[in-house]
């Protein structure tokens, strides 16, 4: 081996960096093999010589295609890594940061060319607000007579198109008026036989990416803008549409108000479009059928009589499973708590009472068939029936306690003395569900959701106390969806409503109930408790202070 083979093992350290040392390459290689390291370090080494004799170009490029009409010019970024094997990283490599430098140093010193910061935009952006568009002065360019500078927002980005004059004036109306002023203020640099550029910077332009957008509509036939809308899906093109309405951009409004008609939209998309359109005046004649999807000549008292008769056909309803899918339908949209609270009117409670009243009176004839009749054959039917009496009551009863409105339906439901009679003559098995009602209310007053007075609680109680602690047994094996620790406690809060010489008389007759039965009768040894106390303890007391 000799000296010159030596030599070419030894690691040469070419920058003014520090290079940790190298293992020594096997004597076949003349020179070291490519691996990604030695590119790494010669690129270093070279850089900057590279970097002094060419620089890079600013490559234009269309965001649409080649035969886009814009001319939007772009930085292509230097820092490539092309490895079949092994990608490297890309780190903080200083030779790179120089070469940047140098190539703004360098660019900034050339007067006629364009430096565009193109601001990556969303893709669906919140709203957008018509910028103030200025006009400034003139200069050089190639190709084109107008150059439109985009300035985003808070300074999130530039975006310069190079556009035609002609185009842009006869698309748009604003654009048009600019033009032509700047055209009558640049007459005597046109003397001297200066090509003459009209300057438009828009500032405060919340999506770059929908101007560009729009933009580009200008250069398509009218049924390619369609197409292109359809690409776009709604929700963008409504931005599209604002921005169209606030530039004047007239071909791309009435292409997108005719693509927005002829497709669905989602709550959000309608939400957007709706207010789009009560800030901008549109054409009656292309508007007309969109405000038809948001307006109707309808008046409440037609809505209410909507209302009506959505309730009425659901308590008339026969089919279980669409009875049922209807109801929660229904109440979501009728209780306060829907999405849609803001926009429904307000619900006229006499036709909720009278929805309810009718289903009480079937109820009632169902009992007197029911206590009448010995034949087995019409016993399931008639559960059947009872049973979706009794779900339709508890259904608008629903509806009346969030509401707020459910007060006098206790009182109704407290004086119906007929059903109480046939309730002790009906079988168990059908004379329960009716006690379903009763546990219903008694859970809504324990929780402080219907505030009823005196009268109506009194008479609640004298009238279905004695029939929930016959029922009782049953409810618990057949709940379909009451929490029987829930009717305990409002049983027991409601009877702690009542005057204490009231009070006596009902505690009294269920411990001689409980006393008998046991656990086919509601505990309300909690409120049992707190009456004793209340009557008698605390009685004491009260006197002994006076």
């Amino acid at each position: 081996m000799t000296m010159g083979d030596s030599d070419l093992r030894k690691p040469t350290n070419f920058g003014t960096g520090h290079l940790s040392r190298r293992r020594s390459w096997c004597c076949s290689f003349a020179v070291p093999p490519a691996s990604p390291d030695a590119r790494s370090i010669s690129s270093r080494n070279h850089i900057p010589a590279k970097s002094q004799q060419q620089r890079p170009k600013l490559v234009p490029c269309s965001p649409q295609s080649s035969k886009s009409a814009l001319n939007i010019v772009n930085r292509i970024d230097p820092r490539r890594i092309l490895s079949p094997g092994r990608v490297s990283p890309i780190d903080s490599d200083p030779t790179v940061t120089t070469m940047q430098e140098t190539e703004t140093e360098t660019t900034q010193e050339e007067e006629d060319d364009a430096v565009v910061v193109d601001s990556t935009p969303n893709l669906r952006s919140e709203s957008f607000t018509a910028p103030k568009i200025e006009v400034t002065g003139s200069g050089l360019s190639e190709g084109y007579d107008a150059r439109l500078s985009l300035k985003g927002r808070n300074g999130s980005g530039v975006l310069v198109l190079e556009l035609s004059s002609e185009v842009l004036a006869a698309n748009s109306d604003v654009f048009s008026g600019l033009i032509a002023e700047e055209k009558k203020c640049s007459s005597s640099s046109s003397s001297i036989g200066l090509k003459n550029t009209c300057r438009i910077e828009v500032c405060d332009v919340e999506n770059l990416g929908v101007f560009r957008e729009t933009v580009e509509l200008m250069f398509e036939e009218s049924n390619v803008i369609i197409k292109k809308f359809m690409k776009m899906g709604v929700y963008r093109a409504i931005d599209v549409l604002e921005v169209a309405a606030g530039i004047k951009f007239s071909r791309a409004v009435l292409s997108c108000l005719k693509y927005l008609e002829a497709v669905p939209w989602t709550e959000d998309e309608e939400e957007k479009l709706r207010r789009l359109l009560g800030i901008y005046s549109f054409d009656d004649a292309a508007v007309s059928e969109i405000l038809a999807r948001f307006n109707s000549n309808e008046t409440e008292n037609s809505q209410d009589s909507l209302s009506k008769k959505l309730v009425w056909s659901i308590t008339s309803c026969s089919d279980v499973n669409p009875r049922n899918e209807l109801k929660s339908l229904v109440k979501g949209l009728l209780c306060k708590s829907s999405v849609y609270e803001k926009e429904q009117p307000e619900i006229n409670k006499e036709d909720i009472y009278r929805a309810g009243k009718c289903c009480v009176d079937s109820l009632a004839k169902l009992f007197e068939e029911g206590s009448s009749s010995t034949s087995s054959k019409k016993e399931k039917p008639l559960i059947e029936s009872i049973s979706r009496e009794v779900e339709n009551i508890n259904w608008l009863l629903e509806i009346m306690i969030d509401r707020e409105i459910a007060e006098e339906f206790v009182e109704i439901w407290g004086k119906q003395k007929r059903l109480v009679e046939m309730h002790e003559r009906v079988s168990p098995m059908v004379r329960y569900e009716v006690s379903r009602v009763t546990g219903a209310i008694f859970i809504a007053m324990g929780k402080r959701r219907v505030q009823c007075g005196g009268e109506a609680r009194a008479g609640l109680v004298e009238a279905w106390f004695k029939p929930m602690l016959v029922d009782f047994g049953w409810l618990q094996r057949c709940k379909k969806g009451l929490d029987m620790r829930e009717v305990e406690e409002g049983m027991g809060q409601t009877l702690l409503t009542l005057p204490v010489k009231q009070q006596y008389q009902v505690f009294m007759e269920w411990f001689r109930w409980f006393s008998k039965h046991g656990t086919e009768c509601p505990n309300l040894s909690k409120a049992f408790q707190i009456w004793w106390r209340r009557s008698f303890l605390r009685g004491v007391e009260s006197s002994t202070c006076r």
